[in-house]
């Protein structure tokens, strides 16, 4: 049977000249492989939706419970950016939140709640012009509450450093509209998204250490 779902696309995978495998996030199903034959043509919707990290879909779907990949038959566009994929800061947070939530939500089912919060999330930061070089430990924070290991600092010791008590408290205040009054150095949320990181290896089974990770710490030094 034909569904519709709204998506988040997740990461993107060559496997043919002419196939890519495409993980996305469903408020229907929670994460879905899809196997997709792209166009040839450059300039399709499809292809440059489908390759771009982040992007927020309504899709059709062929769905069925025993199929490892599978098939989708119609995209669009459903929520468009104004300035996430164009905007340089912007465009590292949404790759290296991909990378994130590729291997955080890959054995995720459905929760439309997570989805709700992972699309508001996304559209909060693409509607902001200034003051947003905390999201990325704001949104891995309160994403933890959905996924059921909301910090607490007697766990947070495992991979906190001597000295650093008061960080897992700072970060529980933060959320969006107040991130931008708690001012950090460049050490400092370097640091800090170290611990969230290792904070989630604590947690996901087979968490990697994350390539864009050293890019991010960059961009918002």
């Amino acid at each position: 049977m034909i569904e519709k779902t709204r998506a988040i696309v997740l990461h993107t995978l060559r496997y043919t000249d002419s196939k890519v495998i495409v993980t996305m996030f469903t408020q229907l199903h929670g994460a879905v492989g899809f196997m997709v034959r792209m166009p040839h043509s450059r300039r399709s919707v499809m292809q440059n939706v489908l390759l771009t990290p982040l992007s927020l879909l309504e899709v059709d779907l062929d769905y069925q419970d025993s199929a490892r990949l599978q098939r989708l038959v119609d995209v669009r566009v459903d929520e468009p950016y104004q300035s996430l994929p164009y905007h340089p800061m912007k465009q590292t947070i949404a790759l290296f939140l991909s990378e994130f939530l590729y291997y955080s939500l890959r054995e995720e089912q459905t929760n439309p709640e997570l989805y709700d919060y992972l699309e508001s999330s996304l559209l909060w930061l693409d509607n902001r012009s200034e003051r947003f070089a905390n999201f990325p430990l704001t949104f891995l924070i309160r994403l933890s509450r959905f996924l059921g290991f909301w910090p607490d600092t007697e766990e947070a010791q495992k991979v906190l450093r001597q000295g650093e008590d008061t960080l897992v408290p700072l970060m529980l205040r933060m959320d969006f509209p107040t991130m931008h009054l708690f001012t950090f150095t460049r050490e400092q949320r370097q640091r800090l998204m170290q611990v969230l990181n290792d904070y989630y290896r604590l947690h996901v089974p087979h968490f990697p250490e994350l390539k864009s990770m050293a890019i991010l710490r960059e961009v918002l030094s």
